[in-house]
């Protein structure tokens, strides 16, 4: 999950590679297939920030204290992922920050691919699933997605691309097991850029971990129309290859009140219901302007256009008045064109969905949309025989408390799943 800016309502949602492919590597049989010849992920949750969340020196310095990631950030343990799997999910989505693994010298990336080893074992210990994502932080001022995946001819680039060989190598020997090179590619839906820079990755991949199945997406942060501009057909050298989108629309109820976000109707959203018809434009208003009386951030002119910018763009939601309906219709766009190449829907995973919780301080009373969203979302997934993963299993889009590791049993319910016994 990025802040990419081309997130807006109903806005932007509504060159060959350097490297020869490897056609001549013969198909294996994928390590990642169940016994039932199933594809093992049906159900997940992402685990950010298990290898996030990272201590990196200021500019002009290009690398991280030692260890590089924060000590507080939630981990799970070897109980919490046996209580996920007791759960129903099974497989989770594990992103990973390409930058301390980049900067580190030598014998301190060995100890960081072990971690990431452990990590991944340990998971498999619990009957879990794993998907390995390279997600590169937008907010490293160093090794972020601009420097590493904007194009073949990126500064980093070449360090990327070994570093995804390198992470497909080691994950060659483990089962139930595959590879996301990329998280929410920044390239425009129609780039060029993109489609080499996933070409020349997925060859990096493929010679060291020829069975490893891998993850490949569309351009434009993964959104759906990224999907449904991809070319499947030039992939197929890959296999065992999986595709996968991301789902947050409408961006303004699912990112309301992100603080990542640059537009700036976003910071002070909050109390936007799902579906719209559960409430009205007076009282998200009403919640708008509660919050944004205690931003001393912003001067009060800043503020004043924030809040006309917010209106217009409410007054849109509450026109739309989207609900499940509106979700049917996007997720119809990815099952057209699975139908259109011959995709099995079992193999398009929805690796992010989720929303912001509302800031209670903001709020007269309990507020159900965000349940009911998730539930919405993951039910249209299931109905078009998607797979998913939610987005989180901490943080404030999570499903765990940080501290007590209790599930949220709105979470618990709106996923479909059921909480484990104790």
């Amino acid at each position: 999950m990025t802040g990419w800016s081309r997130r807006r309502f109903f806005g932007a949602a509504l060159a060959a590679a350097t490297v020869p492919l490897v056609s001549a590597v013969p198909p294996v049989a994928s390590p990642a297939r169940a016994a039932t010849g199933q594809w093992p992920f049906r159900r997940g949750v992402n685990t950010w920030p298990w290898f996030a969340l990272t201590r990196e020196f200021p500019a002009p310095l290009t690398d991280y204290d030692w260890p590089p990631f924060q000590s507080q950030r939630p981990v799970p343990t070897p109980a919490d992922l046996a209580r996920l799997r007791a759960s129903g999910l099974d497989f989770i989505r594990l992103p990973v920050d390409p930058g301390p693994f980049l900067a580190a010298e030598a014998a301190q990336r060995g100890e960081l691919m072990d971690m990431l080893d452990a990590a991944v074992d340990a998971a498999r210990a619990a009957d879990l699933g794993v998907i390995v994502n390279v997600q590169a932080n937008g907010a490293t001022h160093y090794w972020n997605p601009e420097r590493m995946v904007s194009s073949t001819a990126a500064p980093e680039f070449e360090s990327y691309r070994a570093l995804v060989g390198e992470i497909a190598e080691r994950l060659q020997s483990k089962s139930m097991v595959a590879l996301e090179p990329v998280n929410e590619p920044p390239q425009d839906c129609s780039s060029a850029a993109w489609p080499a820079v996933q070409a020349s990755l997925l060859t990096a991949a493929r010679v060291l971990g020829p069975s490893v199945p891998l993850v490949v997406t569309g351009g434009c942060g993964s959104m759906v129309r990224g999907l449904t501009a991809l070319d499947p057909a030039p992939l197929a050298d890959y296999e065992p290859i999986l595709f996968t989108f991301h789902f947050y629309e409408p961006y303004l109820f699912s990112h309301q009140g992100a603080p990542w976000m640059r537009e700036p109707v976003y910071r002070a959203l909050n109390n936007v219901p799902w579906p719209a018809s559960a409430g009205s434009l007076e009282k998200t208003l009403a919640s708008v302007k509660a919050r944004m009386a205690e931003d001393t951030e912003r001067s009060d002119e800043a503020k004043k256009a924030a809040y006309a910018e917010t209106e217009r763009v409410l007054k849109v939601y509450f026109d739309a008045q989207p609900d499940r309906r509106f979700i049917d219709g996007y997720l119809k766009q990815v099952s057209g064109w699975a139908d259109t190449h011959g995709i099995a829907h079992e193999r398009i995973i929805m690796g992010e969905f989720g929303a912001l919780r509302t800031d209670a301080r903001y709020t007269a009373a309990p507020n159900p949309d965000r349940a009911r969203y998730i539930a919405d979302v993951r039910q249209s997934a299931e109905a078009a025989g998607f797979p998913w993963a939610f987005w989180d299993l901490f943080d404030g889009m999570g499903m765990m408390d940080d501290t007590t590791r209790a599930l949220d049993p709105a979470m618990v319910e709106a996923l479909g799943l059921r909480m484990p016994a104790d």
